[in-house]
């Protein structure tokens, strides 16, 4: 048995780690994640683990760089218009900015702790409902912007009594696709970073911690591949 629970929102892709990323219409489900999400990554080859991945914690200044996965390439856009590719070029833009030595991925590398997934996270997918935003913007008191999230989809869910969190465990149907929920994403300081200006809020990530502590958001795997478009039905599978 199915229960439909919400429909998809919002689908959004993230080629490249702490960069911006690009809204879709349509989507293809691989084995280990969405096409062209998490492709990409910039290491500190001196550390090990989690703590080798240069993010937005250590340059702010990379939440302002548009990646977008076209073609199987990676293009990447500043914010004053320069274009690059996943590229030496993009290595010297994003060195210079900072005194750390760092490195790139080769495209689509195997993830170092994970090699039967290829994208640079543990986890594959990651789901957000409205309701759940809508919550926490409550909560928070300021206009809450769903990218500081960084979720693959947002769900419009049917029911505001059943959040995401219950489907741990479960299985989802979308489409064709057939997500197994694993685990809850657990925050850290880049959710208090506006996608825009910079700004940092250090209040965001206290309520969070507060209220869901530190959880906020879904990872799933792939049980099923296929395609996934804007306003799929996401039914749970009983």
């Amino acid at each position: 048995m199915q229960l439909k629970v919400g429909e998809i929102r919002e689908i959004n892709r993230y080629p490249v780690k702490s960069f911006a990323g690009e809204q879709l219409e349509t989507c293809f489900i691989e084995p280990y994640g969405m096409l062209g999400d998490r492709f990409c990554t910039f290491y500190d080859e001196t550390k090990e683990g989690w703590w080798r991945y240069i993010t937005a914690r250590n340059i702010p200044n990379m939440l302002t760089y548009q990646a977008q996965y076209i073609h199987g390439e990676i293009h990447v856009t500043a914010a004053n218009g320069r274009t690059f590719g996943w590229d030496d070029e993009l290595l010297e833009e994003i060195q210079s900015q900072t005194s750390t030595r760092i490195t790139m991925s080769d495209l689509k590398d195997p993830h170092p702790e994970h090699p039967q997934l290829l994208s640079v996270e543990g986890a594959s997918i990651l789901l957000i409902s409205d309701v759940s935003l809508n919550k926490l913007e409550a909560q928070w008191g300021k206009s809450l912007d769903q990218r500081r999230f960084r979720g693959n989809f947002v769900v419009a869910l049917n029911d505001d009594s059943r959040l995401e969190g219950d489907w741990i465990g479960r299985q989802l149907r979308i489409g064709d696709v057939q997500l197994q929920v694993d685990s809850y994403c657990e925050r850290c300081v880049v959710i208090t970073m506006d996608p825009d200006s910079l700004e940092k809020d250090p209040s965001l990530l206290k309520i969070v911690n507060k209220e869901y502590g530190l959880h906020f958001g879904v990872y799933a795997s792939v049980v099923k591949t296929g395609q996934i478009h804007i306003g799929d039905q996401v039914e749970l599978i009983e």
